[in-house]
């Protein structure tokens, strides 16, 4: 099995019939890109994001992202790696610095959305979404150490959404992601 392989297997078997466009679109866009795990796909490549939960309490990380001046979920590119839990969980990992992470199966959310940050040419993500367990009352202990791709992050409840500058997919994956938490 291919990288690509694996990144559409495990698209087609996310928890994602409340989005099948951008499912559909994500998949059709691999079916003509075998190049769509890497950067150099220029029109769109494959991403991972990961919405890291402290399952004690519910409050999930978001990072004010520094290229792109808002805040969001952490993850990032596949760089041809298919196995996007994977890269979902490296990401948070890399950029909350919380030990002891574990990514949940299946992915609960898929986006396509275009990504803009000064000095790049505009592109789309196809980020698709996984929730990551923090251990259990990580979120007491405060805000994560972060690293410099942030200029802040925090532990968040969802009724505090509304008082940070983030976008309607991540308001849905934190819906989703907050859903599957007592799930088996």
């Amino acid at each position: 099995m291919t990288g690509l392989d694996r990144a559409v297997e495990l698209v087609r078997e996310g928890d994602l019939d409340h989005v099948p466009a951008f499912r559909d679109q994500v998949l059709a866009f691999c079916a003509d890109h075998p190049d769509a795990l890497l950067r150099t796909c220029e029109a769109a490549h494959l991403t991972g994001s990961a919405l890291v939960v402290d399952p004690a309490d519910g409050r999930f990380v978001l990072l004010h992202h520094r290229k792109v001046g808002r805040w969001l979920q952490p993850g990032g590119h596949a760089d041809g790696d298919g196995d996007l839990a994977a890269v979902a969980l490296k990401e948070a990992q890399e950029e909350t610095g919380i030990d002891g992470l574990v990514v949940r199966l299946p992915a609960v959310d898929i986006d396509v959305h275009e990504f803009r940050a000064p000095g790049e040419p505009s592109h789309l993500h196809l980020d698709l979404r996984f929730v990551v367990a923090a251990p259990a009352g990580t979120a007491a202990a405060g805000s994560p150490p972060g690293n410099p791709e942030s200029i802040a992050i925090r532990w968040v409840a969802e009724d505090e959404l509304d008082q940070l500058d983030v976008d309607e997919s991540t308001r849905r994956l934190v819906q989703r992601g907050l859903a599957t938490l007592h799930r088996p």
